[in-house]
Parts: C-alpha cells; structure tokens; sequence
C-alpha cells in the first residue's frame, strides 16, 4: 500500500474534499487524524473509514487558533511518532463582490484566515517534518485560468496567496526533504448541491475540459494519495493539474 503506517492530519476533514482524502489515505494504509468545526460531519467521515477497516480519530479545533493546532499536531506526534501528510482544506469566507466594490476591512479579514490558517497548520507540520526528515504538506485548489473569471471576489485571490506561501514553504523545507504540492481542478460537481439552479454550473464544469468528464470526488483522493506517497518523491513546489484540460498549464 501506498501510504502504509503514514500519519495523515487533515483540517477541513469533515468536507466533501477533505473527506475524499481521508478515505483514500486510508485505503492505502495511512491512519487519518480529521478536524473540523463540526462534529457530526467528522464523525461521518471517520464511521465511514472505519466500517471499510481504517483507522480515523477526529478532533474540534480552530485553524486560527496557533495554541489549539500545535497543541493538536503534537499530541499526534507524540502518540504515533510521526506527522508524514499534513492537507489544510478549509474554505475560505469567500466575497462575491468586484474589487471595486469590496470593503477593504471585509478584504483584509477574508485574506488574514487564509494566510493564517495556512500558516500555523503548516507550521505545526512542519516543526515534525523537519525533524524526522520527511514529510508532505499538500495543498487544494491552485492558481485559476491566466485570466481570472469576473465576479469572484477573494476566492481567487486567496488561492493565489495559499500558491505564494506554497513556493516558499517548498524553498525552505526541501533541503529538509519535506515536500510541498498543491493540487488543481476546474471544479467538481459532486461538490454542488443537486438543485436546478446548479446543473448548468455543473454542465459548464464538463464542457471546459478537453476529456468530456469533470474531476470527481474520487479522483481527488486517488492523486492525493499519489502525491502523499513515496511514488511521488520527486514531486514539490508545483501545481498538480487534474482538471481534464479545463486549466490550461
């Protein structure tokens, strides 16, 4: 197995990509540490793991709380030996609203929780990986199309910033041997609520890929798993494009 005897940490674990990765980490042997905001959807996600016989513990904790993730990251280390993945997947408080509009005090406090969340659950990471000399940070969502799409406000933006601290954090950690990876998609329709209003969103997401298919839920965990994986050791400080075509690198 891919990933077996890893320790994978996982914020955001209770989502549809968060839970995606969960599954296919353990799939392949990893032992899966999820937390989130919400208790219930934790504990779906670490039921499901279970009955397919993986090992998943959940936990409550704030990702812009740096006492609550390195108090969280350590007692992992500290039960397992190890912290091998660290993947931070929650959403961003995203701003529909054109820059001329937007609020700079609304701004600056949607960019502030992306960059800190990322960096204190990398961090956290980080301090452990440095130390046993290996170790994957990966990161979801990536840089969009060379030109950005109106009306989306922060969300691009604040992908584009996770990307920056992603160059950097590949800079300092690869001599360290620790190794950092974003992965993109064009969208995934699984992810949409199954509502009238979201199936030409839906079809949209099809039509721009070159393959005639959309990422799914599946294939996500599946590259993820890849990546996370000493099969992918050579692989750091870039995108992993598996858009089918709909991003054009």
């Amino acid at each position: 197995m891919l990933l077996e005897n890893k320790t994978a940490v996982i914020y955001g674990g209770g989502g549809a990509i968060g839970g995606a990765m969960a599954r296919a980490f353990t799939a392949e042997g990893a032992r899966v540490f999820l937390a989130g905001r919400t208790p219930g959807k934790l504990d779906a996600v670490a039921a499901d793991i279970r009955r397919a016989g993986g090992l998943a513990e959940t936990a409550i904790v704030d990702a812009l709380d740096e006492t609550a993730v390195n108090g969280w990251v350590d007692s992992i280390a500290a039960q397992t030996g190890s912290v091998d993945i660290s993947v931070n997947v929650i959403s961003q408080d995203a701003l529909f609203v054109p820059l001329l509009d937007m609020p700079v005090a609304d701004f600056g406090h949607a960019m502030d929780k992306v960059a800190r969340s990322f960096l204190l659950t990398a961090q956290a990471a980080a301090r452990h990986m440095v130390k046993q000399g290996s170790g994957v940070i990966l990161h979801f969502g990536g840089s969009g199309p060379a030109n950005s799409t109106p009306g989306l406000g922060t969300v691009q933006i604040g992908f584009d910033l996770v990307e920056a601290m992603r160059r950097q954090w590949a800079c300092e950690l690869g001599p360290h041997s620790v190794r950092v990876v974003s992965m993109r998609t064009g969208g995934i329709p699984e992810t949409l609520p199954d509502l009238p209003e979201t199936v030409p969103y839906k079809q949209k997401m099809i039509d721009a890929t070159l393959l005639q298919r959309a990422t799914t839920l599946d294939d996500v965990g599946r590259v993820a798993a890849f990546l996370a994986s000493g099969q992918a050791r050579s692989i750091t400080s870039t995108q992993v494009n598996i858009s089918g075509g709909a991003l054009v690198d």
